[in-house]
């Protein structure tokens, strides 16, 4: 089942976020193609890290939950909030594998 995970970042955690960041990309990488989709969320400037979106393929929302608190930015205290939705995916780009 896919679900969109939101997590806005605390304020002034930008040093939480450089520091944890290495953790937090290995993290994802091994769940391989589990995860759909998954970047930062941008301020208005377009260059400053203020949250992450990710979507992911996992079983049910207790895994989605479990992925999203064993995050290492959540470990870390990154976030102010984190959400969990389910997500069906409607459109695709045509221009993707």
């Amino acid at each position: 089942m896919l679900f969109a995970i939101v997590a806005e970042d605390k304020s002034n955690a930008v040093a939480v976020r450089h520091a944890t960041r290495g953790s937090h990309l290995e993290y994802l990488k091994t769940f391989g193609r589990r995860i759909v989709a998954a970047g930062p969320l941008l301020a208005a400037d377009g260059e400053t890290m203020t949250g992450s979106l990710l979507i992911v393929d996992l079983a049910d929302r207790a895994e989605a939950e479990s992925f999203a608190a064993n995050d290492p930015y959540a470990k870390a205290g990154l976030f102010a909030r984190t959400t969990v939705t389910a997500w069906r995916k409607v459109i695709l780009n045509p221009t993707e594998p």
